[in-house]
């Protein structure tokens, strides 16, 4: 946690260095307006830190308080650095070019110009994504199998990841996913990870969040609802949140597989972070798992992480991840890909399985996304009848 904090504080912390010098240095401001300036950059780079301190004294309204501003607020500086960024490299080449020239650097091009762009554009893209995140999006895919007899009906799953109730994530939100599930009219639900995200301490809190687990548990599923945990399970504490879990009506899959009678075996593992944090998960491997499932069935996978170890490949029909929210925000995604290379989207893997990744139906920390909007995936699976010789 101490190491986590060092590198929070520097990054998050040179964020806001470079934005401050930038700003007063395009626009020299006066040292009470600089004052204010700093204040400002000094309390959004700890609130993230308040708002976790604040949440875990039991104090809901001040982390409220300070959530709303602290987590808007970092998305707006990271897109403000991200422009920022882009025109100084753009303000470093035209130096360059015209030094070599011996002509002037055009005045678009100044420090006052980019960084007032860069504002702007910040601005607008932040108030953009506000809106974005709150519009859920159905993503369709049809998986053809020969592991379902020929003569089974269609089976349809629906994806829900990543959409971390909690101190931002309430009623109003979780009802546009609700929304979407309903109408997609699913035999099985899935959840795959972080579906909680915060702490209960507060009889208050845990009213509400009673609420939620209610919301998703009245969504009716034929088939059932199965759930794996993420990192933010391990993070919020994993009583808490396979109570939750269970109370929304999903049966948590740690290391175990489940036989459906419709020839569907769903199988689910623990995230990686349970033993990072030092929580043991049920010894039995991923790929003893997979292995064991009996053959002549659709082998379905949950799994946080969108990896696929050489071990396991071939030994699933599909596999549901979520965790990146395909960056959530534009250009972060490109870092993410650095990560985790597997696209948002449905790929095959080298030994023909098909992995789907989910962009995420909810956010974590910044209410905000940009150019990955929320999803929730329907997937229907169908029989695949092989041609007569």
């Amino acid at each position: 946690m101490f190491l986590f904090l060092i590198t929070f504080l520097s990054l998050y912390g040179g964020m806001h260095a470079y934005s401050f010098a930038r700003v007063c240095g395009a626009y020299q401001p006066s040292h009470s307006v600089t004052l204010v300036l700093a204040a400002w950059m000094i309390l959004m780079t700890v609130a993230p830190i308040l708002v976790r301190l604040a949440e875990r004294a039991g104090l809901e309204r001040s982390a409220l308080f300070l959530a709303w501003p602290g987590y808007t607020w970092m998305g707006t500086i990271f897109l403000f650095v991200s422009t920022l960024l882009a025109c100084d490299a753009l303000r470093l080449f035209a130096w360059l070019s015209n030094r070599l020239r011996g002509t002037a650097v055009p005045g678009f091009m100044t420090a006052n110009s980019t960084c007032t762009a860069a504002l702007v554009l910040a601005l607008f893209a932040s108030a953009y994504a506000l809106c974005e995140a709150r519009r859920v999006r159905t993503d369709h895919v049809t998986v053809t199998s020969t592991n379902l007899s020929p003569t089974a009906n269609r089976i349809r799953l629906v994806q829900i990841s990543d959409v971390h109730i909690g101190l931002l994530f309430r009623e109003s939100r979780l009802d546009g996913i609700l929304a979407a599930i309903r109408a997609a009219r699913p035999d099985i639900l899935v959840s795959t990870g972080d579906l909680v995200d915060g702490r209960l301490s507060r009889e208050d809190v845990i009213t509400r969040q009673n609420k939620l687990a209610d919301m998703l548990a009245a969504v009716p599923t034929p088939g059932g609802k199965f759930a794996v945990t993420g990192n933010h399970e391990f993070y919020a504490g994993l009583n808490q949140a396979l109570a939750f879990t269970r109370a929304a009506g999903f049966t948590v899959l740690r290391n175990q597989a489940v036989h459906l009678p419709n020839g569907i075996t769903i199988s689910g593992v623990d995230d990686a972070a349970g033993r990072r944090v030092g929580i043991a998960s049920p010894s039995i491997s991923e790929q003893a798992l997979l292995g064991a499932v009996p053959t002549g069935r659709f082998r379905l996978l949950l799994k946080h992480r969108p990896a696929v170890p050489a071990e396991s490949d071939g030994l699933f029909d599909l596999q549901l991840s979520g965790h990146v929210h395909k960056g959530q925000i534009f250009p972060f995604n490109l870092l993410v890909r650095l990560l985790y290379p597997l696209p948002c989207g449905t790929t095959a893997t080298p030994k023909n399985s098909l992995i789907h990744v989910s962009r995420g139906s909810g956010t974590w920390g910044p209410p905000l996304r940009l150019l990955a909007p929320p999803e929730v995936t329907v997937i229907d699976i169908i029989p695949k009848v092989e041609p007569y010789p």
